[in-house]
């Protein structure tokens, strides 16, 4: 069985800047206690103190999971309290550049939204995220905005020939994600790799944009046996499904084991 389970967030583990539910939380909280989990998502730290830490219980199973902030280019452990182990942060530049170019694409675009909730573009420090309706905007109004990636893949396109220095990928529901070419979801991958001393080949990485264009897809250029949902149910299924196998492979440890004393006691 593999050595490391890596989720995507908006999308796989919870709605789009949701809170993970009850059902979620428990099966997260009893994958934990099996095995070490992985989060990689476009978000920044605070979305993943309100969505994912304020739901899952706080205890040693914390030691088993690692979180990787805006596309993998944090890094964040629990040694007693969470620590912060890289930041790839832009430049006050770098974040000119892009907010300036990202604003020019979405006129070239034709891009208007009727009506939007919060902010478009977040300053993640080592990312910088358009959110096509706002930060705030409701799940109901973002799931129906651009269910085909088309709207976004018309802006994106129009952006990375304005910025090809840096990576451009669309991610959550109505999100373009702009970090530093070559960090994103791969780059986490092979974070993780290097941290937790676990080869690539023995994780399962699980989004709901694992093809290309989308911003899991680079977890799967990167190796890992990715496995994509359509949303938060389809992920509780693959969960209990690991569950399981984890549970089948202890059982059958414990038989064996049981065996062989009988037979040393012999």
């Amino acid at each position: 069985m593999k050595e490391l389970i890596v989720f995507d967030l908006d999308g796989t583990l919870a709605e789009s800047k949701s809170a993970l539910d009850a059902e979620m939380s428990a099966l997260l909280s009893e994958l934990l206690g099996m095995v070490r989990v992985a989060i990689i998502s476009g978000g920044n730290w605070p979305q993943f103190e309100k969505q994912l830490l304020s739901n899952l219980p706080h205890d040693d199973r914390l030691k088993n999971l690692s979180l990787l902030p805006t596309c993998g280019t944090k890094f964040f452990r629990y040694q007693g309290a969470w620590q912060e182990l890289y930041s790839e942060d832009f430049t006050t530049e770098e974040e000119a550049r892009i907010t300036g170019c990202l604003n020019k694409a979405l006129v070239m675009a034709g891009f208007e939204a009727k009506e939007t909730w919060g902010p478009l573009v977040e300053d993640r420090g080592s990312q910088v995220t358009f959110s096509a309706l706002g930060q705030l905007a409701p799940i109901q109004e973002k799931m129906k905005w651009d269910p085909d990636f088309a709207k976004r893949k018309k802006i994106a396109a129009i952006l990375t020939t304005l910025i090809p220095e840096f990576s451009v990928r669309m991610g959550g529901t109505t999100s373009i994600d702009i970090t530093k070419q070559g960090i994103d979801k791969g780059y986490g991958i092979r974070k993780l790799r290097d941290t937790l001393g676990v080869a690539i080949d023995d994780m399962i990485f699980v989004g709901d944009a694992v093809f290309p264009g989308g911003n899991d897809y680079p977890a799967k250029e990167a190796g890992a046996l990715s496995i994509q949902v359509r949303d938060p149910h389809e992920s509780k299924r693959v969960i209990e499904a690991i569950v399981a196998c984890l549970d089948s492979a202890q059982n059958t440890r414990t038989s064996m084991e049981a065996r062989a004393q009988v037979v040393f006691n012999l």
